[in-house]
């Protein structure tokens, strides 16, 4: 029986003759089958396009997936292909399988959450803490924390109960970032991330303690980036063909001027147009300012602790990774659309670093010098 007007806006469950679909269906996923008609102002459109805008939660990508997959009949026939046009009067079913177990094993690792609901988790991530399971990071990680600490809340991502990665940090880069819960969520936020703020929905700020001065209080590092050809661990600003436009915005918050050659240090404020793989890092090695205990791309100027007051000196030494916090993170709620504004404070290894900047142990300067020899020449003429 053809679906009314309305039904054809609404998902609308449906009891299918199993003998007439070629996929192996279970009781769950009959449960979970849509029904949808083609109208009029639809016609001539992509399969996976129309099928997007009308199934809450699902993403484009998720619905090609369930496509390929054979999930989608129409008149009983499996339809394959993604790019099929659709006609009018066309009724297509759709089987929607519940998410499947990730293959990730949740482990009990603390994680600092700043904001948690059915759609989005932002996490406070610590230095050291890596994203994603990887070569070398099997486990230990962001994900494998977040599927445990999640549990049944994860509703799926592209069919598999995962959380919805749209953005990393590196490893030993601390600081705010946020993860998807629902496929809903993941569309949104990656939609957010690959308009890089220029719709105005995004915002990321990071801070960093850097070697040296700028020339401008603000300035925007305009360079492309690529894989190094020389070191392929490293990324390197790039004019062939491959690289990828990339753009930061900085600004000096604060200069801490030391009294030896090379011993100066200024705290920026960045602001990344792009999210390319250490960029921030990149782009401040290629302005000579690299963040200060970065072993990859600052490795040149290790010397210049030696230059820095030795309280300051041992702990950047001690450090034991790049002087780089994510600090702020906005984006326009996936469900809500309300904006979403999150802050954090710069952990402890980088603000005792900044304190003991501003704060040098005491030393003995030229006029205090003269006078305590003054004080001496006194002492001894009295006696």
């Amino acid at each position: 029986m053809p679906a009314t007007a309305a039904s054809r806006q609404t998902p609308t469950p449906v009891a299918l003759d199993i003998d007439a679909l070629d996929t192996d269906l279970s009781e769950t996923q009959l449960l979970e089958t849509l029904r949808f008609e083609v109208d009029a102002s639809n016609a001539g459109e992509r399969l996976d396009r129309w099928l997007a805008g009308l199934i809450p939660g699902l993403s484009r990508a998720r619905i090609q997936a369930l496509i390929k997959d054979g999930q989608v009949t129409s008149a009983g026939v499996t339809i394959g292909e993604p790019n099929t046009r659709v006609k009018l009067a066309d009724i297509f079913d759709v089987v929607v399988p519940d998410a499947v177990p990730s293959d990730v094993t949740g482990e009990d690792i603390a994680l600092t959450v700043v904001f948690e609901d059915t759609s989005v988790i932002v996490i406070d991530k610590p230095a050291g803490l890596v994203v994603h399971p990887a070569a070398g990071h099997a486990s230990g990680t962001l994900v494998n924390a977040l599927v445990a600490h999640c549990g049944a809340t994860l509703s799926g991502v592209g069919g598999v109960k995962r959380p919805g990665i749209v953005h990393r940090l590196d490893k030993d880069t601390s600081g705010l970032l946020v993860v998807a819960k629902t496929d809903e969520a993941h569309q949104s936020l990656s939609d957010q991330f690959r308009a890089h703020g220029t719709d105005g929905r995004l915002r990321r700020a990071y801070l960093a303690l850097v070697w040296g001065v700028p020339v401008r209080p603000k300035g925007t590092i305009d360079a492309a980036l690529a894989r190094s050809t020389a070191n392929r661990t490293k990324i390197a600003v790039s004019r062939h063909s491959t690289a990828r436009h990339a753009i930061t915005h900085y600004e000096v918050v604060e200069t801490f001027q030391g009294e030896k050659p090379n011993s100066t240090v200024s705290l920026l404020r960045l602001v990344l147009e792009t999210g390319r793989t250490h960029q921030i890092r990149v782009h401040l090695a290629h302005i000579s300012h690299p963040v200060l205990g970065d072993p990859l791309y600052g490795a040149g100027f290790k010397n210049r602790i030696s230059a820095l007051d030795p309280h300051v000196a041992a702990l950047v030494d001690g450090l034991g990774r790049q002087a780089l916090h994510a600090e702020e993170l906005g984006f326009e709620h996936p469900k809500s659309a309300k904006p979403k504004l999150f802050k954090s404070p710069l952990p402890a290894d980088i603000a005792d670093i900044i304190e003991a900047l501003r704060t040098p142990a005491a030393r003995p300067t030229a006029k205090t010098a003269s006078d305590a020899r003054r004080r001496a020449r006194a002492k001894t003429t009295k006696t």
